[in-house]
């Protein structure tokens, strides 16, 4: 600890240091989107306003760099000025309408577009049958550029086959295999042959001095990357990344990530977790576009209820998220962004079908009525068939079988004048049977006939967003956020019945603006959450009715590119528990441009539902002392609210290996519970709750490299050790069913002639299992499981001229790995000693896909 001490010592000392000596001189870089030279013309000249000593695009990465006095201007006044000429930046984007007036060879495709390309920035000949597109500029002696029309393009290997550029200078040539030289010749220049490096770039023929000269403009946006400016450390997972894998939902929109681990929660239900630096999902922030996601009642299953195809990005931030969010991130928060209306294909469709008795159908549609109305449909049915599918032989279902159906229809509204509004309804519909594979719930249901379970589940959700941004003060905006939602969910396990009824609203009003200039930030607004609970099971009701109100303000402090600090602060009231307060910092620091450190701590509380977050003890013989957990009117459950305080050191490095981009980043994360909600299994007739008496916190170390070896081959390796441990009644123990040690390594194989490869490997070290020594010999198990390894691998092709037809073929679990008990006594399940939470690895084998995707933009 003394040396974690002295690092964060030095580490603060270096901020202050910084803060306090910065000069007036700075340099910066950031993105900047366009394609051409007249677009460099364009983006330099707008770039240098007062205060601007000197300003470079370059077209092959696409960043700026800038050198200006801090004095004088601001970084955001020269992003402005970029946005105001057409080109969006990293941080401000440019007028629709502006962009729509560019030069017919500057319609770059938009930031944040998941249309962008992952191609290297290597030249690499691709020769096969499409269409290259380019354009012919000439620079006078003041370095201006200009379109010429009519220049003569021709292949040196079929010059019969010629075309003109037109009126913008841009023109569309047929390419065949083998035609690899262009002729480029217009009046007054001297004809010349270029050679095309490569086909499937923006070729700008560059005219200086009658010197005719190709520049290949080459874009790249990585599928997964990491924020190089933004205070929170910030992974970004784009759509192209999902489509590395069949990511029917978003429980299974991870399986190419290193950070999110996604486990089953017990051997029956189907039910999913995922679980971030160690702990539990219920510890991690779902939201969806920043409005509450499923939680509470709803969390167990709610990952299972999000298309994959659905989903636009995911934005995964470890440890401490914005006050501006609320108060429950504990261990990080995961933000689902869904595709919108206005941006997205008219039409998309996607066919999915495995060997285990699996079908997934979704159809996204998107029309834009007017220039200021949009509307979207998500639809999204999974059909579960196979009752027999059962790896372990047990005599029990590995999945349940039935349908679940979910759909959005959403609208946008864009006036143009700073108003911007969304709106829209979710629905979800889960009808699902499982356990004995010959259980028939007609006639089995509710009796020791067989062991049955099913699930009858609708939630309703009705969302808005409306914001507005000043006019005159581009960095001023209010918006307004509101959702409210019905949930019901009656299901049976056994003999035992668990019903519950869940109403839930929220609202957060944000104010933000700057102070003086953009060195000062500043949020601020009002929040309330109203949740009104009802469970049954069996003979016992539990009810309560929860309602949260607070204030948040958040100030960010950026004097440069350099160092950002981001502090804020939460005032609360919640009417079971009283007031409480959420202090959270965040501070960033670039030493050099492709180096950032990242520092941050904060505190977190919610509150938890012990029934639904541990929905597999119905499935199981352990007893529960429910009187136990009603002893207390003034709290849910009798119990405290969990409180946790985490904090962060994080580095990122990027660099050049075999002249490739490549990168290396580690991270460390403590969380430290003062008081938490303990789920007790070391006995293993009985589970208990009880609040904390002790100590319990997680450590997480992760390190992450990445590089292409090859151009088009990208490679990421990620290894990662976690120490969890709480005190139990029985003693400081490890927290069960998480593994130590996990390593990671995904390769991704990208042609331009559509061809897509794509492998991920998982190594999981052991876990420790709860115990069993109480239980006969036959019925106990080792104290820790196996340690095993997975694999994944799909390959797809896009076909036709826009590639809009994708097929897709893959495999999980091809190693074959499942557990070979994962239901103890199962045997006798409605015997003493059955139990199926003690799952420790898959629960089904080897699996094989196919699907297809077919979009109209």
């Amino acid at each position: 600890m003394n040396i974690i001490f002295k690092a964060l010592s030095i580490f603060a000392f270096t901020f202050i240091y910084t803060l306090t000596f910065a000069q007036q001189q700075e340099t910066i870089q950031f993105e900047v989107a366009g394609n051409c030279g007249l677009c460099k013309q364009r983006i330099e000249k707008a770039a240098k306003i007062k205060g601007v000593d000197e300003a470079v695009w370059d077209m092959e990465t696409n960043m700026a760099t800038v050198s200006y006095n801090k004095e004088k201007t601001t970084s955001q006044e020269i992003k402005q000025a970029i946005a105001n000429v057409g080109h969006d930046t990293d941080e401000i984007r440019a007028n629709d309408d502006v962009y729509a007036k560019l030069h017919e060879c500057c319609l770059y495709e938009r930031l944040g577009s998941t249309a962008r390309t992952n191609d290297s920035t290597d030249h690499e000949h691709h020769d096969h049958d499409h269409t290259v597109r380019g354009v012919v500029v000439q620079e006078n002696g003041k370095g201006e550029l200009t379109p010429i029309a009519g220049v003569n393009i021709s292949w040196k290997e079929n010059p019969k086959q010629q075309v003109q550029t037109n009126e913008n200078g841009v023109f569309d040539i047929a390419h065949e295999k083998g035609y690899a030289n262009l002729i480029v010749s217009f009046v007054g220049m001297k004809a010349d042959t270029i050679l095309v490096k490569n086909l499937h770039e923006v070729l700008v023929i560059h005219a200086k001095d009658n010197v005719l000269a190709e520049v290949v403009v080459s874009r790249k946006q990585r599928s997964n990357y990491i924020s190089k400016l933004s205070p929170n450390r910030i992974e970004m997972i784009t759509a192209k990344e999902l489509f590395k894998a069949a990511c029917c939902d978003l429980s299974e929109s991870f399986e190419t990530n290193a950070s999110v681990d996604v486990v089953s929660s017990d051997a029956v239900t189907g039910a999913k977790q995922i679980q971030l630096l160690g702990l539990s999902g219920v510890y991690t922030q779902l939201t969806v576009e920043n409005l509450p996601g499923p939680r509470g009642f709803a969390a167990p299953l709610g990952l299972n209820s999000m298309a994959g195809p659905w989903i636009e990005s995911i934005q995964i931030s470890k440890g401490m998220g914005s006050v501006a969010n609320g108060f429950e991130s504990m261990s990080g928060q995961i933000n689902v962004e869904l595709k919108k209306p206005h941006n997205s294909d008219q039409l998309y469709f996607n066919a999915y079908a495995n060997n285990m008795g699996r079908t997934d159908v979704n159809l996204n549609l998107a029309k834009k009525i007017s220039d200021k109305w949009s509307v979207g449909l998500l639809l999204h049915d999974n059909f579960m068939y196979n009752k027999s599918m059962n790896f372990s032989n047990n005599g029990f279902r590995d999945m349940p079988v039935g349908n679940v159906f979910s759909g959005v229809n959403r609208w946008h509204y864009e006036n143009g004048k700073g108003l911007i509004a969304q709106f829209g309804l979710k629905y979800l519909s889960d009808d699902r049977t499982g356990g004995e594979i010959n259980f028939n719930e007609s006639t089995d249901k509710l009796t020791t006939n067989r062991y049955g379970l099913g699930f009858d589940i609708d939630r309703i959700e009705g969302f808005a967003k409306i914001g507005y941004v000043f006019p005159n003060h581009k960095l001023r905006s209010i918006g307004l956020q509101v959702s409210g939602a019905h949930y019901r969910q009656d299901s049976y396990f056994g003999l035992t019945t668990y019903n519950s009824e869940q109403n839930s609203g929220y609202a957060n009003l944000l104010y933000q603006d700057v102070l003086g200039s953009v060195m000062h930030k500043y949020r601020a607004g009002l929040s309330l959450s109203y949740d009104k609970y009802n469970e049954q099971i069996v003979a016992n009701d539990f009810r309560r009715t929860e309602a949260v109100s607070g204030a948040f303000l958040e100030y960010t402090f950026a004097p440069n590119e350099k160092f950002d600090a981001v502090l804020g602060i939460r005032q609360d009231y919640n009417s079971i528990y009283g007031w409480f307060t959420t202090p959270r910092a965040v501070l960033r620091y670039a030493p050099a441009p492709n180096t950032t450190l990242r520092l941050s701590s904060g505190r977190g509380q919610r509150t938890a539902n012990v029934f639904a977050e541990n929905m597999g003890i119905f499935a199981s013989s352990r007893a529960i002392n429910y009187a136990q957990l009603t002893s207390s009117t003034n709290a849910a459950y009798g119990l405290k609210p969990e409180v946790s305080w985490n904090t962060g050191l994080t580095f990122d490095q990027d660099f050049q290996l075999f002249g490739r981009e490549s990168g290396f980043s580690v991270e460390l994360f403590h969380n430290n519970f003062s008081n938490q909600v303990v789920v007790d299994w070391e006995n293993p007739r009985a589970v208990s709750f009880y609040n904390l008496n002790g100590k319990s916190f997680s450590n997480s170390l992760q390190a992450d490299f990445r590089f292409m070896p090859i151009q088009h081959f990208e490679t990421r390796f990620a290894y990662r050790l976690l120490d969890v441990q709480t005190d139990y009644q029985s003693g400081r123990l490890q927290k069960p069913l998480t593994a130590k040690h996990r390593g990671f390594v995904n390769m991704a194989y990208n042609l331009h002639s559509g061809w897509s490869f794509d492998y991920t490997l998982n190594m999981v070290g052991k876990k420790r299992l709860p115990s069993t020594i109480e239980n006969p010999a036959q019925y106990q198990l080792q104290a820790y499981s196996d340690a095993y390894v997975t694999m994944n691998a799909q390959v797809s092709k896009s076909l036709g001229k826009e590639k809009n037809l994708t097929i897709y073929l893959g495999g999980e679990n091809l190693t074959n790995f499942f557990q070979k008990n994962p239901i103890l006594a199962f045997d006798e399940p409605f015997g003493q000693f059955f139990d199926t939470n003690l799952l420790w690895g898959p629960i089904a084998g080897r699996l094989f896909y196919a699907g297809v995707r077919y979009n109209i933009k």
